[in-house]
């Protein structure tokens, strides 16, 4: 907490943080003022209920920073953004010239960017045309003739394109990633609102539960700080080497291997997957083939987000996408041959196969521990209520989860430019 307190009073005492700081509250509050700018045409009471009975809408404003249950002009949030972003990295593993294009450095990594611009902009589209449906089947919206409903699309792709430049002016003026602070703004600032409506209804009665809750948020982020810094060391050594009249290596280093190395993708996997059925059949559930209609109710009575059955299959998605999405972006053979090729090698272990295997068998181990807490996490809204009966405040272990990575994240920005700031007064004096 001491080191967390200086870091913030020296970043103030720095005119240049200081100034991106300040850059960044400013962009803030812009995101925060366009969120209440509502779509014309459609019911906003009538949505807020419908966002309260689906949890995979829920998660959708969440990563919209709470502007979709408002429907404002940014509704769609940076949810095509980060699909635009998941797609090109799964294709960078399929494609060779995207991933040369990802080694290539800085100028590489902007291509990749402007890529994935480009591709948000028709699955922004293609969002606005299933909100748009989803939101006329609930009667929540009108039907719309053909150049109001073009304007409704334009409007809803036009406002994640917006929101997307402002993440990027906070990446390139302000401190930390953008698209990663604007996500934790749009969480944030759903808070008081929760807060206060647990306050108004809050009782003798439940006034011991809603502590329970406090102090399980406390476990809960304390967890979520502990598994996101988690390492498992790997000791690799570098022989020495001859190069004219000096010695070059003999020195030992440490690969380390995060316990987590997904972060929150398997999540969104996952929750798009064990919740789709549910968001069909609400398309099914007033049609007037009776067969049809019966069918769709029992399916949401199957996949009823308190039910077991939802939960256990929730939590095997997790755990089997975070093997796969740690399988896409760490790659052990990689990672044996760059060792093996500076002249490294892990102590006991052949370099080449054996040292792939090696890493294999870590990475399998630590990706269980990793993958299981991530299971934990995704469910951790019905044991809370559980646990509790407190149904305002809602635990959202994704929340939480996105919350503590970013501000983690975004600290260490903030150290590392003191750093910076500190060693280029030294190299001035």
């Amino acid at each position: 907490m001491d080191s967390f307190i200086s870091t913030l009073r020296n970043s103030f005492k720095s005119p240049e943080i200081r100034k991106k700081i300040l850059f960044t509250l400013g962009i803030f509050l812009a995101f925060r003022f366009l969120a209440h700018i509502p779509v014309a045409g459609v019911n906003v009471a009538a949505l807020k209920n419908l966002f309260a009975g689906n949890q995979f809408l829920g998660l959708l404003d969440i990563f919209s920073g709470g502007t979709l249950a408002n429907f404002s002009i940014m509704a769609l949030g940076l949810n095509p953004y980060i699909n635009a972003s998941i797609i090109l990295q799964l294709l960078t593993m399929v494609f060779p010239k995207l991933e040369e294009l990802s080694k290539e450095g800085a100028a590489g990594q902007r291509k990749i960017n402007q890529y994935t611009r480009f591709l948000t902009v028709p699955l922004s589209c293609l969002q606005a045309i299933g909100m748009y449906a989803l939101l006329r089947s609930q009667g929540i919206i009108t039907t719309l003739h053909p150049i109001a409903l073009i304007s409704f699309i334009a409007t809803m792709a036009a406002g994640t394109m917006f929101l997307v430049w402002l993440g990027e002016l906070i990446t390139e003026r302000g401190v930390g990633n953008g698209i990663s602070l604007m996500i934790f703004a749009g969480i944030v600032g759903r808070f008081p609102v929760l807060f206060g409506q647990t306050l108004s209804t809050a009782t003798a009665e439940n006034t011991l539960n809603i502590l329970t809750f406090l102090v399980l948020g406390l476990v809960v982020i304390a967890a979520v700080i502990v598994m996101t810094e988690a390492t498992r060391q790997v000791t690799v050594y570098y022989a020495k080497r001859a190069r004219g009249n000096k010695m070059y290596g003999g020195e030992s280093t440490h690969l380390p291997l995060r316990l987590n190395q997904a972060g929150v993708i398997p999540i969104i996997f996952a929750v798009s997957i064990v919740l789709l059925p549910s968001l069909l059949a609400n398309f099914f559930r007033t049609s007037k083939n009776l067969f049809l209609a019966g069918f769709a109710q029992n399916v949401n009575i199957w996949f009823n987000p308190t039910g077991i059955a939802y939960n256990l299959l929730y939590f095997l998605l997790v755990v089997g996408f975070t093997y796969f999405y740690t399988a896409v972006i760490f790659n052990p053979k990689k990672i044996a041959e760059e060792i093996q090729k500076h002249g490294g090698f892990i102590p006991g272990i052949r370099p080449g196969v054996q040292t792939t295997k090696y890493l294999n068998y870590i990475l399998t181990r630590i990706t269980l521990v990793g993958a299981s807490f991530l299971g934990l996490v995704a469910i951790l809204p019905t044991i809370a209520r559980a646990i509790t009966g407190v149904q305002t405040l809602l635990l959202g272990g994704t929340s939480i989860l996105i919350v503590v990575s970013v501000v983690l994240e975004t600290f260490k920005a903030i150290e590392a430019n003191l750093v910076m700031r500190n060693y280029d007064g030294f190299l001035n004096k």
